[in-house]
């Protein structure tokens, strides 16, 4: 049997988002201050490091797209956190819209692309979105590490809690219907 990829990565992105909230969520209970603080992740602080989540989904979403953006990952792009925040979840919704205007035929096929240095690259389509979609929980994790070790709620973000939030709210949304009619 053939997997479905086309629902496959659709779920994984609802999942990125819902995870993405909880870490938010976890993240409010710290000093503001804390998040520019540099504290020893791959690009310092807890909002360069979410800074670079969106900039490597700009970055793959626009090779899935044929373009060939140029983004400079060492910089920090957005310096308001909570327009961070927003701007990360827009885009993430915008790019769930854009997989789910693509043709299911489109997940059996390969991207093209220039890596960052300009060399040419060819992947599979799957692999570059299970690439997108880890990226996103390995810098969520080291995110959630640090918070933690500075006060933060443990943010419980792991796929099978996604998985059993949507069937809760599936459940709740059935009863609710059911005592309507």
């Amino acid at each position: 049997m053939t997997p479905d990829w086309h629902h496959h990565f659709l779920r994984q992105t609802d999942y990125q988002i819902w995870a993405n909230q909880v870490l938010f969520d976890s993240l409010a209970r710290l000093h503001p201050d804390t998040l520019q603080a540099h504290e020893g992740l791959f690009y310092g602080s807890i909002q360069h490091t979410v800074d670079h989540l969106l900039m490597v989904l700009r970055l793959w979403a626009g090779r899935l797209r044929g373009e060939r953006p140029v983004i400079d990952l060492g910089v920090l792009h957005h310096t308001d956190w909570v327009a961070l925040k927003h701007q990360l979840q827009l885009e993430l919704r915008e790019f769930r819209h854009w997989l789910e205007a693509q043709p299911p035929e489109r997940f059996a096929q390969r991207a093209a692309y220039a890596r960052m240095n300009g060399d040419p690259q060819e992947n599979a389509v799957t692999d570059v979105l299970t690439h997108l979609m880890t990226h996103f929980v390995h810098h969520r994790g080291q995110i959630s590490a640090v918070a933690t070790r500075l006060g933060a709620p443990v943010p419980e973000m792991d796929f099978i809690y996604f998985v059993r939030a949507m069937e809760r709210a599936a459940r709740e949304i059935q009863a609710s219907q059911q005592q309507q009619q």
